[in-house]
């Protein structure tokens, strides 16, 4: 028998006599009781079983996969803590819950802030390690009216999310480092099945508060422990002053109200003018000309340039089109108010990831760089145009997928995909990855020709794709 499994086994008769010897018929659930409760006891196994593969591969990569993936583990621990308390606290309040939750957010933080400053090497593994602790905020819906989805729909969705970093480890060392590859799909195992598979079996309502428990009372201010309503936040310093407040209608006026102000005052309005000079005029100044430098134009050109680029939007135009422009460095846009009626239209944007939770009709993608769209179904097509290095991840089904005027486009096929329709024309670099025929099996790779070969023959012209082959 396992070694680890002799341990714990052991652990839970030491924790049974101790309950049998200790607890003295009290109808409320104690820590002992409490931690030997099925849903705990399979939450440990989930530990053990999947967070240490995790462990595992990550003990062999070393650096910042292994921190970040000792982050997921406290975050899990923290989570089996917060699981005890539920069996034995009564549902909170909205303040009470924030608090409650508040050391599994601060595990979350931690793990975010790993991915804020420079651009790491590892980058891909820190957001897709910081993206799917999300999935443990599960333990926050409280009813169909919280604002969340369902406990086992919020994790599916929360690995959405980080499986579009995690497919970008499992291409990039596919053929260069098992190891990475191992923890890749450890990470993934944790959730899709795990994690999801265990809210499905013990919690798919959400957690079950106790009738009876304790009651959650977060921190309190000195006012609300007293009974009374906690103060507001102080005023900004510039209200610190020691003169009395004056009226508002000693108050200076701005804008067009001082302009009629002083219209209604009777003095001359031209009173207040400067006199022009003839040594002021642009003819007679001799720092003016009408010769146009070339650091003037190349200002002119700088600055009208920056002005097309406009205001970064995401909204829904006339109820039917979600419109996506100017977004730049938001690695966390989401779309999830749609349906199979909207299009959704991507503009200008750079440096970002955009996922859209659910079936639209039509997807364009139009003068994006370094852009990443993750989308379940689409009805018409998605199109790619005027774009240079994309990434694009279908989850669902996609009839027509078309590449236009694009120099760099990696699409992500899944099962439901494979299907689909792919044109191209005036397009570089383009590789299509479709999932293995097992679950643990790795993408396949298939680069799309862009070279071909056109031979006369029999009257007519015969075009070939450019095949190397090395020597």
């Amino acid at each position: 028998m396992d070694e680890k499994l002799i341990q714990r086994l052991e652990s839970a008769v030491a924790r049974l006599e101790a309950l049998s010897c200790g607890r003295g018929g009290s109808p409320d659930i104690g820590g002992d009781a409490a931690s030997l409760d099925p849903s705990i006891v399979a939450y440990e196994d989930l530990i053990a079983q999947f967070v240490g593969r995790v462990s595992s591969a990550a003990e062999k990569i070393g650096g910042q996969v292994l921190d970040v993936t000792k982050i997921i583990e406290q975050a899990f621990s923290t989570q089996k803590e917060l699981l005890i308390k539920v069996k034995q606290s009564q549902k909170p309040d909205m303040a009470g819950l924030v608090e409650f939750l508040k050391p599994l957010n601060e595990v979350i933080v931690k793990a975010t802030k790993m991915t804020e400053g420079r651009r790491s090497d590892f980058f891909n593994h820190l957001k897709a390690a910081t993206d799917s602790l999300t999935a443990l905020a599960w333990i926050a819906y409280s009813g169909k009216d919280c604002g969340m989805s369902m406990p086992i729909a919020h994790v599916e969705e929360s690995w959405q999310m980080a499986e579009f970093y995690s497919n970008k480890i499992l291409v990039e060392y596919r053929n260069k480092d098992a190891n990475h590859v191992e923890w890749a799909k450890a990470l993934k195992e944790l959730y899709i099945p795990g994690l999801r598979d265990y809210v499905k079996s013990h919690y798919p309502l959400g957690p079950v508060w106790s009738a009876s428990g304790k009651t959650v009372v977060f921190a309190p201010t000195k006012a609300s422990a007293s009974g009374a309503p906690a103060p507001p936040p102080p005023p900004p310093a510039s209200l610190f002053s020691s003169e009395p407040p004056k009226p508002s209608s000693s108050q200076p006026k701005e804008g067009m109200a001082a302009v009629f102000e002083e219209i209604n005052s009777g003095k001359p309005v031209t009173s207040g003018l400067r006199k022009v000079t003839a040594d002021m005029k642009t003819k007679n100044r001799a720092d003016r000309s009408g010769v146009v430098s070339a650091g003037e134009k190349e200002r002119g050109v700088s600055s009208s340039s920056f002005s097309k680029a406009g205001p970064p939007k995401l909204e829904l135009q006339m109820g039917r089109k979600w419109v996506v422009e100017n977004q730049i460095g938001k690695k966390n846009l989401v779309i999830d108010d749609c349906d199979a009626k909207q299009s959704v239209y991507i503009f200008g944007c750079k440096d970002s990831v955009l996922q859209i939770q659910g079936k639209v009709n039509n997807i364009t993608i139009d003068k994006c760089s370094k852009m990443g769209v993750v989308f379940k179904d689409v009805v018409a097509a998605c199109e790619i145009v005027n774009c240079n290095g994309i990434e694009v991840q279908c989850q669902g089904s996609a009839p027509t997928i078309s590449v236009d005027n694009t120099g760099g486009c990696q699409l992500y096929l899944s099962k439901d995909s494979l299907g689909a329709s792919i044109t191209t024309a005036k397009s570089s670099e383009i590789n299509v990855l479709v999932p293995g025929a097992g679950q643990d099996d790795d993408w396949g790779e298939h680069a799309l020709p862009h070279q071909y070969v056109h031979v006369y023959k029999d009257g007519q012209f015969v075009t070939t794709p450019v095949s190397h082959s090395g020597g």
